[in-house]
C-alpha cells in the first residue's frame, strides 16, 4: 500500500502500547481508524483523545479470543466506514514465568486465546472481506522477539512462534492465490507497555488458580523487567515502523536490531544440527546487580 489517506484501519488492543501507538500513526496520515480492545474506560479515553485531535476513529469493545466478538468488529467497521484496508492483530497478553508444567491450564488456555487464537479469529473474520473487496490490503500480526528466539517464558514464547509461523504460512497462501492482501510479522523487543499487568483484564473463568512467586528474588527479577520495559521504545516509534513496513510490503518487521545476534545464533545452532546456546539476556549485568543484594545476604 502507497496510498493511506481515507482507507480504514482496525487495531486490536488499540487502547494502550502498541496498538495505540499504530492507532495514533495511522490517524495521522489520515486513516480511519476502527479501535478494538477489552478494556472499556481506556478504550474509551483513548478514542477522545483521537477525536480531539482530529482523527475519524470509533470504539468496539471486543474480546478476541472470542470468534463471534471479532465478526461481529468485522461487521461494525464495514458497517461505519464500508471496507477495511489495514488489520492490525495487535491484542496480547502475557502470563508470569515459571515451569512449563507447573502451569495451570487456566494460563495455558488464557493466553493461547488472546494471542494465538485472536490472530486466528481475525484473520478468519478479516481476510474473506479484504480479499472481496479487490483493492490494496495489508494484515499485520504482533508477534515478539520471542516469537524467533527462545527464552523461559515459555507460554508466552509457544503463543508468538506460533503466531510467526502462522503469518508466514498465511503469506506464501496468499501469494500462490495471488490475492490482493499483504501480511506481515511484527516483532517487537521491549516496548514501553503495560503487558506486566495484563492480569487486570484477565476472565473469571479463567482465573490465575496458582500462587504467585512471593520469593525477594522472584519479586526482583519482575521489577527488573517492568523497568526494562519502562525503559523501552515508544509505542509511537513501533507504530511508524509499521506504517513503514506496509508501505514496503516487507513481511518480518524487526525493530530492536539489537536482538539479531541472537536470531542468527539460534539460526547457526538449528543448521549446523548443534543443542540450543544460552545467551545471557540484554541488560542481564543490571538484573545481576539487583540479584548481588539477595547472594550477599
Amino acid at each position: 500500500m502507497k496510498d493511506f489517506k481515507g482507507k480504514v484501519a482496525v487495531v486490536t488492543g488499540a487502547a494502550s502500547g502498541i496498538g495505540r501507538g499504530m492507532a495514533e500513526v495511522f490517524a495521522g496520515v489520515g486513516m480511519k481508524v476502527v479501535l478494538s480492545d477489552i478494556e472499556d474506560r481506556v478504550l474509551a479515553d483513548t478514542t477522545k483523545s483521537l477525536v480531539n485531535s482530529g482523527a475519524d476513529v470509533f470504539a468496539v469493545s471486543t474480546d478476541v479470543s472470542k470468534a463471534d466478538q471479532v465478526e461481529e468488529l468485522a461487521r461494525q467497521a464495514v458497517s461505519r466506514y464500508g471496507a477495511v484496508h489495514v488489520l492490525c492483530n495487535n491484542a496480547g497478553v502475557g502470563v508470569r514465568t515459571g515451569l512449563s508444567w507447573t502451569s495451570s491450564l487456566n494460563d495455558w488456555n488464557w493466553i493461547l486465546g488472546v494471542n494465538l487464537m485472536g490472530v486466528v479469529n481475525g484473520l478468519r473474520s478479516f481476510l474473506p472481506i479484504m480479499i472481496e473487496q479487490g483493492a490494496d490490503a495489508h494484515i499485520v500480526n504482533t508477534s515478539s522477539t520471542a516469537g524467533l528466539i527462545t527464552d523461559d517464558n515459555t507460554l508466552y514464547s509457544v503463543t508468538k512462534f506460533a503466531v510467526v509461523a502462522l503469518s508466514e504460512c498465511v503469506y506464501w497462501e496468499l501469494q500462490r492465490g495471488r490475492f490482493k492482501p499483504k501480511i506481515s510479522v511484527l516483532c517487537p523487543g521491549c516496548v514501553d507497555t503495560n503487558i506486566m499487568a495484563s492480569s487486570r483484564n484477565r476472565p473469571v473463568d479463567l482465573t490465575d488458580d496458582l500462587p504467585q512467586p512471593a520469593s525477594p528474588i522472584a519479586t526482583a527479577v519482575l521489577d527488573w523487567y517492568a523497568e526494562r520495559l519502562k525503559q523501552g521504545e515508544n509505542p509511537r516509534a513501533i507504530g511508524e515502523q509499521v506504517l513503514a513496513a506496509i508501505r514496503e510490503e516487507r513481511f518480518y518487521i524487526l525493530t530492536h536490531p539489537e536482538y539479531r545476534p541472537f536470531i542468527e545464533q539460534r539460526m547457526k545452532d538449528i543448521l549446523n544440527g548443534n543443542n540450543p546456546t544460552f545467551l545471557p539476556p540484554l541488560g542481564i549485568a543490571s538484573l545481576m546487580k539487583k540479584l548481588d543484594a539477595f547472594v550477599k545476604l
